[in-house]
């Protein structure tokens, strides 16, 4: 009877120690408590050595506790680089808006139109400009390819003036050919001007890349580098 007493003593006093040498860590404000958390919530336990936590059956590593399961490795998910987008645009503008008529000077309006331009071109990797200038049927060949040509190099000229590379930047000449329209038949000076002026314009290519921005939703995931610094779930 004697033994089985102090057997039974023994126990009792062992189960004490082991209930007094538990202890608890306070939790980490990202981790959600419900995976590692006592009763009250506020703390998680922990073996007799401190060492070791007990974590719950709903424990994964997206919620681990930084305490517990050693380092955490933060890492984001891997995407494939996203090629960049070619972007190739044709803008024509008529040239009694760039220019008045049978002048190779930019007007104010004309600048305007232009100004509108360079601040969308700045917002490409630009790979080349093409301005491609063109006039009526009025006139001599030679005459309107001189003066398509003029055109041409004003609309360079002044967007290099507003910061874009000049190098990037081509002029051609196309004088009177590829008209838009081809009906105009007035007799009098004026009403043909006026019928002529789609063709009298200069047509701005622009071609580049769009920059496009990688990894910019990528989620986290959180990997525990030392999975075995824990104790698999107590019920």
């Amino acid at each position: 009877m004697n033994n089985t007493l102090s057997k039974l003593a023994v126990i009792a006093a062992a189960v004490m120690a082991t209930s007094a040498s538990a202890q608890s860590v306070q939790l980490s404000p990202q981790v959600n408590a419900d995976n590692w958390a006592n009763g009250s919530q506020e703390y998680v336990w922990t073996n007799g050595t401190n060492e070791l936590c007990w974590r719950s059956a709903p424990w994964t590593p997206a919620t681990a506790n930084p305490k517990c399961d050693g380092a955490l490795v933060v890492q984001a998910i891997e995407t494939l680089p996203v090629a960049p987008q070619i972007t190739s645009q044709k803008i024509t503008y008529q040239a009694d808006t760039l220019f008045d008529f049978d002048k190779a000077i930019l007007k104010a309006s004309g600048q305007a139109e232009l100004d509108a331009l360079a601040q969308k071109v700045k917002g490409l990797n630009l790979e080349v400009i093409v301005a491609t200038g063109y006039t009526d049927k009025i006139g001599h060949d030679h005459y309107n390819d001189k003066l398509s040509m003029q055109r041409a190099q004003a609309v360079k000229a002044y967007l290099a003036s507003q910061g874009i590379d000049e190098n990037r930047i081509y002029t051609e000449a196309k004088g009177k050919r590829n008209p838009v329209v081809t009906d105009c038949h007035q007799k009098k000076r004026q009403d043909l001007i006026a019928c002529l002026a789609p063709n009298r314009r200069v047509e701005v290519e622009v071609v580049g890349t769009v920059a496009t921005q990688v990894n910019s939703n990528a989620q986290e995931v959180v990997v525990p580098v030392q999975p075995g610094a824990i104790v698999q779930p107590a019920y």
